[in-house]
Order: structure tokens, then C-alpha cells, then sequence
């Protein structure tokens, strides 16, 4: 039997490695002596070649089989992350506390592995970054090794002419040289060979090239759809170039999570590096490159053509289809009187000015809705687009296009100077793609604003086994009642951010309510369902619930009122929702299954960080989605962006929370505090003077707001003991928002919220007690009381009492007492019972609670342990009470 090498550190390299995969194993080697070197193996017959008449015998190559990875604690990986290209080693990471180190060059994928130490550089070469860590270090190579680091380094920068080439490489090159890296070996080495999978890539970009005439000039175009990334895409665009012979390409290359786009012009009227920077990345006019994240082929496709076409000989330049002079309202005006004009010119939307100074774009639709709220006398100010884009009379129609189709701004003023002069509207541009269609890429034009995509992986991926087996069963049921069926909302967000949620929502463009039954009867669960609003819910067997719609439209017909609802698509369902990030949605019927529909901006506001509602009457419309945008802000560190911020600033003036009834304002205060961040959230609401206006009592001092920090962090505190039943936590944080109160003062805040009877009671015994609590305390505190003494204080405080009397408390010592009861009093059990009581001949009345306690008492202060303690304690307890009983009076 072969004796397994006891091997404590391992170093190894991807699948089909290359020479700089090899180099960098041999680099590690110098930074982990006593390591063993695991080759996977490579495709390349040059690459394995000299592997197999050198290295082998130059370094500890093993193969795993010969290792014992039971010894093995440390695994170097060189020139990956991703775990999908070691499954030579997969072995490895079944062995526990196994500690991961990598060296790489490349960026992170989704299946990267999580090292406990890493370094990475965007180097042209993963063999530069270890031999600046050798020259740092100190450590010298061989005149050997230095001519397989340098291989490394030449081969994986194309000899210092590809792009991704730094000066890093240069400098780790030339301290090799002065070790006696050999060139000349390097240069016979080196062949531009292609491996055999490079051939077939090529051989795909020469089939899915396509020539292009863009304003007079031809351009190819070629795709490819790779599962992993390939570092000689540039090498393939520039062999294309030469065998083909052409004078523009961008070859666009899916791999992993990005997209990557290489480009090459040899005329001048096509500057590729103004492409690049397009996209995010760089080069000059005749070779650039970028790396596109979130975005499919076809979108990268779109955008690159309307940049050709508006860089190549543009001819379409705004002054040309601008209407002119541009209708306009003045500032000053109100609502009402900005309908009008629109009315009688026949427009969908607006500029706003001021003198000639363009402030902001009303629309139709939003001043009708204003009008029918009852708002027409407010100034057009108050419900204008505020964040606006304009462009010059000279500038490229693009630019245009991006805003009308990109921002789904439906007007674009043209100004001069800051003067308008001019707007370009949405029927503008349709107008033009009816004249001249050979002049505008069709594809850019296509109903595809929705953005979509499909994350089928990534449900697979984030989702829990059960979870994603429902949305696969749902789609199947909708294909077999005919009906589309989508996840939609807070569940499609939290996927998107990789944030576990198992409240589903499903839309449907049918029936929902016959949706809803049929998944119920298929998962063995039973149905709620809604029928004035078209709803169900489907309560599983598990006791989850699945919230089901029918794609419905929501219109209210007066401000703060609940929505009237009517049966429309999914487009206009996501409309009524009440933020951009929340109106994802995911096919899920099998032939579309994992399509992610973005109509409005969803994705791109998640990946800024901002909360953005969906027109300027949201908060007319619903002002408790004032407290939810904090709230979200809040908890995703999100921020609300300046046009949502001015809308809430007009919503309190109006001062719609007064139409709103309290119970709905108290529960979404209540949602606020049971999330992540309430204290910022309060904070929030104090900002935008919305705790004023639900009641002038609640706007609270810097004195209280210390207060409701030490809540906070008490609240934080207390969840981690994982207690049942649990506090409620709104009703402690309402303790701390009428702290300082009055009765009379907290009732009537209490009222306005409108408070059951019950929860008003309990607020009201609590802080009652308060007041003796804490005077008890002082007590306990100054006289050194015993722990039963402490629990007798606080036992008859609900929970959510003693939790905020331990917020309150500023004495270190009584805070540390509150906390000595909670984790351990209060659960303090005594080992007798009036079972004992009745075997000692005790007759049933009285004295069985006041001998049971005194037992209690001598439990909690350690002086009664074991049981027979206790019944010492308990029989002492009878015969003192049958003592007093006999005393003479």
C-alpha cells in the first residue's frame, strides 16, 4: 500500500492552467517552502510540455492522490477565486479549519471563495503580484526560477502589449532580469499558438459577426456567451481583425457575472476609446476596452449602437427636430392653470420656468390627478419633475434618446445659454423613427424599457430548496390555467440585494382568487381570499403564507383615502407600488422562468442606493409612504432622493396626516420600530416634522431622544437572549416617545393614534408602576437589597416595563440589577409545592402562598439550593406561622 506524504500546506493553481498559473505556483512556492504543489493540468501542449521535461523536476509537484489531506491545514490558491476551477482539489475542502490563502489578478465571480487572506490586484499578471511581495520580502530566486516567474508575466500580458498590462509588470519583469531571467528561453517558449479553445471561440465571434453600415462607415459586430473568463479575449478580437479583414470591430464577450467589450478601429472616424469610456472604461482611438456590469448583451448591443450612430459622421443633431418656441407655464402659476394650457395646446407635459430659467417639467397626468385631489390652487412648483435633464441645440440626438427612453423623462427642454428655447418631446422622437428609420438603431427603439434579464441563477443560488420548488410549482399552475404568474416586490428586491425573505407576493394577469386556489389545493394548503380587492392568501401546511393579486390598478379618490382598485396588467399593478425598488418583478411560468421585468428603474435605483417614488402625487395619494420611505432609507442605508425629499416636504404642508385615520399612521409606526434602524428612523421623521404633525406632543427633545438610544441598545439587547414570548417592542419605544408626559397628555397622544382599549391600558398600568418601580429601586439600590426584594419590585412589571426601566436607568449598578432579574430571576424555580405542604398536614388556606414565597425568597438569595432545603425552608415557614398564630394578643 502506497504511504500517503503527510502534507501540511498545499499550492495549486485553476484547471487548464496557463504559464502565469504556473509561474505564480512557483512564486507561492518561495513565500510557503515546505508546501506541495498540486499541477491540475492544462489543454495547452506547449504549457504541458515544458512542465513535464522542467518543473517537475525543479519543485514539489505532487499529485493529490499522493497527499493525505486529512494533515493538509493550508490551501494557497494562485490565479483564481472561483471554486468551479479547483475541483482538482475539491477533496481539500471537506477537511475542517482548513485556512485559504489566494493570489489572483482577477475580479470576483459569484462562486468565489470566501479565503482568510487574500490579496488582489488588477495587474496584467498574477506573477507580478507575488514577485512584488519576493522583492519586498527580500527573497531571491534562481536564475531558473526567474525565467519561469518572467514566462509567466510575458505570456499573461502578451509581452507587455495588452491592455490590462501595468507598470507593475514592467518593474517585476525588470527585477527578474537583474535575478537572470533568461529572455531568450522565454521567446522560444512563447508562441502565439492558439489552444484549442481559443480556436473555438474564434471560431463563434467569426460566426455571430455581422457587418453594420453606420452612417456610410461599416462596422462588425460579434458575441460570444462564455461560463468563465477568458484573459486572451483581446488576442481573439485582434486575430478576428487580421483574418477578416476589418476596420472597426467590438466583439462583446459574456463571461460570469460581466460583460466585457474589446474594441478596435483602424480609421479615424471611429474612436473606440470614446465608446469605452461610454460603458465605464478607457483606451485611445484605436484600441479600448471595458468591463459591464448588470447589463444582458442586448442592452450593451443597444447602447453601443445609438453611440455609433451618434459618433459616426452624427448628422441628427437636436436643433434640427426641437419644436420651437416652447409652450410654458410660469412657476408662479398654479396647478390649475397649468392644465389649461395643456389642455389647449394639446400636451402630455410641460416646462416650468422661471423667467427664462427652465425649473422643472410638469405632466399631464399628474396635474389632472392634482386637480381631482382638490390641489389645483397650489402652486405647479409643489408637484413638478424637479430633477430634470436639458440639452443643447447642438448636441446629438443621443443624448436625447437616453433621456426620453433611459430616464423615461417624456419631455426634454433644449436651452441656450440657460434660456429655453425649445423642447423635445417623446411623439418628437417616435416622429423621427417613422421619417427616417434607417437612421436610428430599431433595437434601441423596442419595447424593452422594462430592463429585463434573467436571474434564474441567482434564484437558484439565493433561494432555500422549498421556496424556489414553490415559484417553479406556481409557474406551472399559471401555464395550466393559461395565466402569466410573477414573484413581485419586497421579495424580488431582497433577492436582488441577497437579503433572505420568505414573504412571497405573487401577481397575476388573470384570476388570482382561482390562481390562489388551485396552488392551494396543489400544495395542500387552504385559501383567505379578498374578493373586493381581488386578493387571496394561501396558508400552506408549514403555515406559510403567500400573498396572491390579480394585476390590478389602484386610483384614490381623495387624498389619504384607501385605493378603489380595478383590473389592469402587471405594468400598471407595479405602478400603485410605492417605490421604485419595489416594482421587480420575476416570470415564473417555465418558458420565461427567472425573467426579471424592470419597467421603472428598479435595479438602477438599487444599484445608487436611493428611494425614489413613482410620481410626484405618491404622498397625496398615501402619506403613510412617507414613514415607509424612511423606513427603508433606514434600513438599507439607502437615501431618498431629492425629488421624493421636496414631495414629503409638500405632503407635511398640506398637512395630509390629519386625513389619515390613526390606526394606520400607528401601524406603520409600529412596522418602523420593529425594524432595523428606529431610532435614525424617528430621528428622520423629527427631520421632515412628521412626528409634529401625527401629534405636536411627539416632537420630541434632544432629552428624550438620548432616551429612546438606550431603548435601542437595551431592545438589541434583550432579542439576543432569544426570550419567548417576546416584547413588544413598539409599546416600549411609545413609552419612550411620551416619556415626560402627563396622563391627560399621553392619553390624548393615544387617542389620536387610536390606541385599543387594551394596549391604552396597559401603556397606562405600566407607567403607573413605573413611578413606584423606580422609587423602590432608588431604595433597593441605597440599602443594598437582597434579590428577592429585587424581584418582588419588578415581577409584577410587564416585560416591556422592565425593559424600558432598564433603559432609563443611569445608575450602572440598578441597570446591572434589571439585567441580573432578566436573565436570571425571573426564571428562578423552586423545588416544593403545596403538594409538600399538604403531605406535612398543612390545611389549605393562606399560609400555603406565604410559606411558598418565603421558600422563593431563600431560592433567589442563594440560601435554599436543593430540595430539602426548600422543605426546610417551607416547614420552618408553618411552624412560624403556626407560632404567630398562638400568641397571645
Amino acid at each position: 500500500m502506497t504511504q500517503l506524504s503527510p502534507v501540511h500546506t498545499v499550492i495549486t493553481c485553476h484547471a487548464n492552467a496557463d504559464f502565469d498559473a504556473l509561474a505564480a505556483m512557483v512564486a507561492a512556492s518561495k513565500l510557503y517552502p515546505e508546501a506541495a504543489l498540486v499541477f491540475p493540468g492544462s489543454q495547452e501542449s506547449t504549457l504541458k510540455d515544458y512542465f513535464i521535461q522542467s518543473a517537475m523536476y525543479l519543485f514539489n509537484f505532487q499529485s493529490i492522490k499522493d497527499i493525505d489531506i486529512s494533515q493538509v491545514r493550508l490551501l494557497v490558491v494562485v490565479d483564481t477565486r472561483q471554486r468551479s476551477r479547483l475541483l482538482h482539489v475539491e477533496p481539500l475542502f471537506s477537511v475542517n479549519n482548513l485556512e485559504i490563502h489566494i493570489y489572483d489578478h482577477h475580479p470576483q465571480t459569484e462562486d468565489s471563495l470566501a479565503p482568510d487572506f487574500e490579496i488582489y490586484k488588477p495587474w496584467g499578471a498574477t506573477t507580478s503580484i507575488l514577485v512584488d511581495i519576493l522583492r519586498a520580502k527580500n527573497i531571491s530566486v534562481t536564475e531558473d526560477e526567474a525565467t519561469i516567474l518572467g514566462l509567466g508575466i510575458f505570456e499573461d500580458t502578451g509581452s507587455f502589449t495588452f491592455g490590462s498590462t501595468t507598470a507593475h509588470d514592467f518593474e517585476a519583469a525588470a527585477w527578474l532580469k537583474t535575478m537572470g531571467m533568461d529572455v531568450g528561453i522565454i521567446r522560444d517558449i512563447i508562441s502565439r499558438e492558439l489552444s484549442s479553445e481559443q480556436v473555438a471561440i474564434l471560431s463563434e465571434l467569426i460566426d455571430a459577426a455581422t457587418s453594420h453600415s453606420i452612417n456610410g462607415v461599416d462596422v462588425v459586430v460579434t458575441e460570444v456567451t462564455l461560463d468563465h473568463y477568458v484573459g486572451d479575449f483581446a488576442l481573439l478580437a485582434h486575430k478576428l481583425m487580421d483574418m477578416e479583414g476589418i476596420r472597426v470591430l467590438f466583439a462583446i464577450g459574456h463571461m460570469g457575472d460581466r460583460i466585457h467589450l474589446v474594441a478596435r478601429s483602424k480609421i479615424k472616424e471611429v474612436d473606440v476609446g470614446v465608446v469605452c469610456t461610454s460603458f465605464g472604461g478607457g483606451g485611445h482611438g484605436y484600441a479600448a476596452s471595458a468591463s459591464i456590469k448588470d447589463r444582458t448583451i442586448a442592452q450593451v448591443k443597444d447602447e453601443l449602437f445609438a453611440l455609433l450612430y451618434s459618433l459616426i459622421n452624427p448628422q441628427l443633431v437636436v436643433g434640427k427636430f426641437m419644436s420651437a418656441p416652447a409652450v410654458r407655464v410660469e412657476s408662479i402659476q398654479t396647478v390649475a392653470q397649468a392644465l389649461e394650457v395643456m389642455v389647449r395646446y394639446g400636451l402630455k407635459a410641460i416646462p416650468v420656468v422661471a423667467g427664462q430659467d427652465v425649473r422643472g417639467i410638469l405632466e399631464l397626468s399628474v396635474a389632472e390627478k392634482a386637480q381631482a385631489h382638490g390641489l389645483g390652487e397650489e402652486r405647479v412648483t409643489e408637484y413638478m419633475l424637479a430633477d430634470f435633464r436639458s440639452v443643447t441645440e447642438d448636441q446629438d440626438l443621443y443624448q436625447v434618446m437616453e433621456i426620453i427612453l433611459g430616464r423615461r423623462q417624456r419631455l426634454v427642454p433644449v436651452v441656450r445659454s440657460g434660456e429655453l428655447i425649445g423642447v423635445i418631446t417623446r411623439t418628437d422622437l417616435i416622429n423621427l423613427l417613422i421619417q427616417e428609420p434607417a437612421r436610428i438603431p430599431e433595437t434601441y427603439f423596442s419595447d424593452r424599457r422594462q430592463q429585463e434579464r434573467n436571474i434564474r441563477t441567482t434564484l437558484t443560488e439565493r433561494l432555500p430548496g422549498p421556496v424556489l420548488e414553490l415559484l417553479h410549482c406556481a409557474g406551472q399552475i399559471g401555464q395550466e390555467l393559461g395565466v402569466f404568474v410573477y414573484a413581485v416586490g419586497g421579495f424580488v428586491r431582497d433577492i436582488v440585494l441577497s437579503i433572505p425573505n420568505d414573504d412571497i407576493d405573487l401577481v397575476v394577469e388573470g384570476d388570482g382568487i382561482a390562481f390562489a386556489q388551485a396552488l392551494g389545493e396543489r400544495l395542500g394548503g387552504h385559501i383567505r381570499p379578498h374578493l373586493k380587492f381581488r386578493t387571496a392568501v394561501v396558508v400552506l401546511p408549514s403555515g406559510q403564507k403567500i400573498d396572491v393579486a390579480t394585476a390590478r390598478l389602484e386610483y384614490y379618490k381623495y387624498p389619504a383615502a384607501l385605493p378603489v382598485v380595478e383590473l389592469s396588467s402587471l405594468k400598471m399593478d407595479l405602478f400603485r407600488r410605492d417605490f421604485s425598488i419595489n416594482t421587480l418583478a420575476v416570470h415564473l411560468r417555465p418558458e420565461h422562468f427567472g425573467k426579471l421585468i424592470d419597467f421603472f428603474g428598479g435595479q438602477q435605483d438599487l444599484k445608487d442606493r436611493v428611494i425614489r417614488v413613482l410620481h410626484s402625487l405618491s404622498f397625496v395619494d398615501d402619506p403613510t409612504r412617507i414613514i415607509r420611505a424612511i423606513r427603508f432609507e433606514q434600513r438599507f442605508q439607502f437615501s431618498i432622493n431629492s425629488q421624493s425629499e421636496r414631495l414629503i416636504k409638500n405632503a407635511v404642508r398640506l398637512n395630509l396626516f390629519d386625513k389619515l385615520s390613526g390606526a394606520r399612521i400607528r401601524h406603520e409606526l409600529r412596522l418602523l420600530t420593529e425594524d432595523a434602524a428606529p431610532v435614525a428612523s424617528l430621528m428622520r421623521m423629527r427631520e421632515f416634522n412628521l412626528l409634529h404633525e401625527i401629534h405636536p406632543l411627539l416632537h420630541f427633545q434632544p432629552s428624550r431622544e438620548q432616551c429612546l438610544a438606550e431603548i435601542e441598545k437595551t431592545i438589541t439587547w434583550y432579542k439576543l437572549l432569544f426570550r419567548e414570548p417576546a416584547p413588544d417592542v413598539w409599546i416600549v419605544y411609545f413609552l419612550g416617545l411620551v416619556s415626560g408626559l402627563d396622563v391627560h397628555q399621553a392619553r390624548s397622544v393615544m387617542e389620536r393614534l387610536q390606541f385599543p382599549h387594551r394596549r391604552q391600558e396597559l401603556v397606562e398600568g405600566i407607567r403607573r408602576q413605573l413611578r413606584f418601580v423606580s422609587m423602590m429601586l432608588a431604595q433597593w439600590g441605597k440599602k443594598n437589597g437582597s434579590a428577592a426584594d429585587l424581584y418582588e419590585i419588578l415581577q409584577p412589571l410587564p416585560v416591556e416595563g422592565v425593559i424600558y426601566s432598564m433603559a432609563k436607568q443611569r445608575k450602572p449598578e440598578l441597570k446591572k440589577a434589571i439585567s441580573h432579574f432578566l436573565t436570571r430571576l425571573q426564571d428562578v424555580r423552586i423545588a416544593v409545592s403545596g403538594k409538600d405542604l399538604h403531605n406535612m398536614g398543612v390545611l389549605p388556606g393562606p399560609i400555603y402562598a406565604s410559606a411558598l414565597r418565603q421558600v422563593h425568597r431563600a431560592v433567589l438569595n442563594g440560601e435554599a439550593d436543593t430540595r430539602q432545603e426548600q422543605l426546610d425552608v417551607l416547614w420552618e415557614a408553618v411552624q412560624n406561622a403556626h407560632g404567630e398564630q398562638n400568641d397571645p394578643i
